[in-house]
């Protein structure tokens, strides 16, 4: 077959490759150019454990080595192997030269050269040294059961900002997905003076990624920056992997997260306005849902179709949402008229609020370590030492880049902040980025318009620094130190909420 391939290939000038499955049965002819060629798209043949189940073989026509391109082709297209038959100028191959990739790194390396070999004189099994191959790659994850539907992921973070705000935002990221069940098995930060419009990061780099998680075994790639529909289909193009941003894991979060018809209303809302833009455009412009005797003519594409059901969806949603709007509205009105005045929790997330409430209140609300444990608001009522009863009321947590369609969404919940009397901003005082955290949640708080409302300034987890004097001192000249665990250290913010209560009542 090399001979064959060699000579058809000098006669036409073209290099020819031809992809073999495991079984030797010919996947695909490609014919190229004179300096090389271009493997279609893949997507319809699955991997064969790690790898693809496929072999590349082709020519080479002006001598040349295995190149980055074919290394790329390697990597990106997970081959079991690719050789490169280098034909001599009688049209006859010279040798063949072959490259697989690795389980493990080697000297930096990635991928490790065979001898090369003439075609007439190869003694090996290929399929037994896929075989091993294959084992070697899995030999790593064998003490590790994996579930179905697991989410093995790798987190990428390519930020234009300073190490620290890169590296803060990036152990972020690493939270939320933990928040969401994610594995996460490795994380990449890279930083750049300006983000590669196609790939978010360079292409070798992506190549390393890729690398990453062929050997330990991920199936999800997490983008800590938002994607836009083109460099989601870039990375993908040459990537099996799964691929999201940031954006899409909180609203994964809220997903899981929602409880009430309100909270799950908003979330899908949030869902489909992400996902209109970002529909596929590599709709098949002769694949139609409609056809036949009566119905011929130009019809619908799947992809129009999609786009029109989530316009319809996303109409009927905001008349749903609507509803609940002006429910809630009669259920805060009947609340103004029983007078009871309105105290209400915000900060970022996971900041203690939920903990802060269960602990005044005596309630047992969930409350976990986990970014966005609450979703749905709730209201109790707390009674103050000196006779004064108030509404109290706990709201999802903020977080930086919050996505604007989700901002939107919730914006029937957080009209709960427009009624409060008095905001109590619950800061994470042990968090080392409290400061960057409080910033965000009063530049959102602008963004609501909720900048007139009184707010009180609580630092919580004091007990989580109790070894820094200078930090305790200091929160303390701008609000109250709190430990929300800890109902005896809550006295002072009790008596100062009320005096700040009085104080806006009369």
């Amino acid at each position: 077959m090399a001979r064959g391939l060699c000579q058809l290939s000098a006669e036409l000038n073209r290099q020819i490759g031809i992809l073999l499955q495991r079984s030797g049965k010919v996947e695909a002819v490609i014919v190229g150019d004179f300096k090389g060629i271009l493997i279609p798209t893949l997507s319809h043949i699955r991997s064969r454990g790690r790898l693809k189940g496929l072999r590349l073989v082709h020519t080479h026509l002006a001598g040349e080595d295995i190149s980055d391109e074919d290394l790329m082709d390697l990597l990106f297209l997970r081959l079991d192997m690719l050789s490169v038959l280098k034909v001599t100028d009688d049209g006859l191959p010279e040798r063949l030269y072959s490259v697989h990739l690795l389980p493990d790194s080697r000297d930096g390396k990635n991928w490790e050269f065979l001898p090369p070999v003439h075609p007439a004189n190869q003694e090996d099994s290929f399929e037994e040294f896929i075989h091993a191959l294959e084992h070697e790659f899995t030999r790593k994850d064998q003490g590790t059961v994996l579930e179905k539907g697991e989410d093995r992921a790798i987190l990428v973070s390519v930020s234009t900002e300073s190490r620290m705000q890169a590296e803060e935002s990036l152990a972020e990221l690493v939270e939320l997905a933990l928040s969401d069940d994610i594995i996460v098995l490795h994380t990449v930060l890279q930083r750049r003076r300006k983000v590669n419009p196609r790939f978010i990061l360079g292409k070798g780099k992506l190549a390393d990624i890729m690398i990453q998680a062929l050997q330990l075994n991920a199936n999800l790639l997490i983008f800590n920056q938002e994607l836009n529909p083109s460099q989601i289909r870039s990375i993908t193009d040459y990537s099996e992997m799964r691929v999201i941003d940031r954006t899409q894991l909180i609203l994964d979060i809220f997903a899981h997260r929602a409880l009430s018809r309100e909270g799950k209303l908003q979330v899908e809302m949030a869902q489909l306005k992400y996902m209109l833009p970002r529909l596929s455009s590599r709709d098949d412009a002769l694949s139609r849902l409609t056809g036949g005797i009566g119905a011929r003519g130009p019809g619908e594409t799947k992809l129009e179709i999609d786009r029109r059901r989530i316009n319809d969806r996303l109409a009927r949603l905001t008349r749903e949402l609507k509803k609940v709007s002006k429910e809630r509205y009669q259920r805060r009105s009947r609340r103004r008229k029983k007078e009871l005045p309105v105290l209400s929790l915000v900060g970022y997330t996971n900041a203690g609020k939920s903990t802060l409430l269960n602990t005044l209140t005596k309630s047992k609300i969930v409350a976990e370590d986990k970014l966005f444990a609450t979703l749905d608001p709730t209201s109790r009522r707390l009674r103050f030492p000196q006779d004064m009863e108030v509404l109290l009321t706990d709201t999802v947590g903020f977080i930086r880049h919050l996505p604007a369609d989700l901002l939107q969404a919730f914006s029937a919940t957080l009209e709960e902040l427009e009624e409060a009397d008095l905001l109590v901003h619950v800061i994470d005082v042990s968090n080392p980025v409290f400061r960057e955290q409080m910033l965000v949640v009063e530049d959102l708080l602008r963004k609501l318009d909720l900048g007139a409302i009184p707010c009180m300034k609580v630092f919580n987890k004091v007990d989580r620094i109790a070894d820094n004097g200078r930090l305790l001192a200091d929160v303390e000249r701008e609000g109250v130190a709190i430990s929300a665990l800890d109902a005896k250290s809550l006295t002072p913010f009790l008596q100062r909420a009320q005096q700040v209560m009085g104080k806006i009542l009369h």
